[in-house]
C-alpha cells in the first residue's frame, strides 16, 4: 500500500498549534530522539537545498526541501519540498507530508512554547515584521495559544504595504484589532510581544525593545542571513535574556553571530522547559530551524493517523 500524500490543507489539520507545541515540549524531554546535523546545499540559483533526518523510538524522517529568497518575485513560495515519514521499526513508509506546511507550523508552535515559557508579559499587542507565510503562521499560534483577549491587537510591518494589509486583513477577519505601521522601530515601544519573520537579506530593526518584551525572531536562520541590527543585539544580551532553540544555532543565528555574541554560551529552549533559564529584562528568543521539530510534527501526523483507524 503506497504511503499518503497529505495535502497542506490536510497537514495543517493534524497540526493544530496548541497540540504541537505539547508536542515540541515533549520530543525534547525524550531520551530517544537523534537529530544529526542538517546538509546545507547551495544552489546554483543562490538558493538552497536543505536535507534534514531525525528519529525517535517510534518515527523516523527526513526533511527535503529548498529555500530560495527571490522567489516572490517569480510568484512562487521560497520554501518548497516535502517531509518523508517513516515507521522507525519496520522501515515502511507512512505519509508523505507537505514541507512548506509543517515548516511554517512548527516553527510558530516552537515560538509559541517560548512564549508560554519564557515571556515577561504574554499579551499583547503584538508587532509582526514581516506579512508573509511565517508572519501569517504566527498570527495564528500565538491566536491559538494566547487567546484573542490577551492578543487583542496586532501591528504588521512589512516591505510590501499590500503584504501588510492582507496580513492586516486576516487578524481583523479573526477578530482581532489590526493595523499597518511603516516604522518598525517605533511600533516597539509599545508591543511587549514581536515577532520578526523577513526574508532576512537585510537589517530591519535597529532599535531595542523594551524591557518587558518577548521577541521572536525566526527570519535569519543561516549565518549570514540578518534582521536584527549588531547593536541591538549586543544591548539585547547585555540588559536581557537571549535564548536559542537549539545547539545548532551555535553556527546559524546569524544576527547573533554577526553581532560578536558567543552564540554557544547562550541557553536552549530545552534548559528554558527544564527550569535552567530565569529570565530578565527583554527576553529575545533565536529560532533557527531544527529537524526535530519537523519529527514532532511527524508524531503528530502519526497520531492522527492512528485515531482515523
Amino acid at each position: 500500500m503506497s504511503a499518503p500524500l497529505l495535502s497542506p490543507e490536510a497537514t495543517a489539520a493534524a497540526l493544530p498549534y496548541p497540540a504541537l507545541a505539547r508536542e515540541i515540549a515533549a520530543l525534547l524531554a525524550d531520551p530517544s530522539v537523534r537529530v544529526p546535523p542538517r546538509l546545507v546545499q547551495p544552489l546554483p540559483g543562490g538558493g538552497s537545498l536543505f536535507v534534514m533526518p531525525a528519529t525517535d523510538a517510534r518515527v523516523a524522517i527526513t526533511k527535503l526541501i529548498t529555500f530560495v529568497a527571490d522567489n516572490t518575485t517569480r510568484g512562487l513560495p521560497t520554501i518548497q519540498g516535502d517531509i518523508v515519514v517513516f515507521d522507525a521499526a519496520t522501515g515502511q513508509r507512512s505519509a508523505i507530508v507537505d514541507g512548506p506546511t509543517v515548516t511554517a507550523r512548527r516553527t510558530a508552535a516552537v515560538s509559541l512554547l517560548a512564549l508560554q515559557t519564557l515571556a515577561p508579559q504574554a499579551e499583547g499587542p503584538l508587532l509582526i515584521v514581516g506579512a508573509g507565510v511565517q508572519g501569517r503562521s504566527h498570527l495564528e499560534a500565538y491566536l491559538a495559544g494566547l487567546g484573542a483577549q490577551r492578543l487583542h491587537e496586532v501591528r504588521v510591518a512589512s516591505r510590501s504595504a499590500a503584504s501588510a494589509d492582507a496580513l492586516v486583513a486576516h487578524a481583523q477577519a479573526l477578530g482581532l484589532r489590526a493595523r499597518r505601521v511603516d516604522d518598525p522601530d517605533a511600533a516597539l515601544a509599545d508591543c511587549p510581544l514581536v515577532v520578526s519573520a523577513t526574508p532576512a537579506q537585510a537589517v530591519c530593526l535597529r532599535a531595542t525593545p523594551r524591557d518587558d518584551t518577548f521577541v521572536a525572531a525566526v527570519g535569519a536562520f543561516t549565518p549570514r542571513m540578518v534582521e536584527w541590527a549588531p547593536e541591538a543585539c549586543r544591548d539585547l544580551a547585555a540588559r536581557g535574556t537571549l535564548v536559542v532553540d537549539t545547539r545548532d544555532a551555535d553556527h546559524e543565528a546569524g544576527d547573533l553571530l554577526q553581532a560578536g555574541i558567543d552564540v554557544a554560551a547562550l541557553p536552549t529552549l530545552a534548559d528554558a522547559l527544564a527550569g535552567r533559564v530565569a529570565p530578565r529584562g527583554p527576553v529575545f528568543f533565536k529560532s533557527c530551524g531544527w529537524a526535530g521539530w519537523d519529527l514532532a510534527a511527524a508524531r503528530c501526523v502519526a497520531r492522527a493517523q492512528a485515531a482515523r483507524g
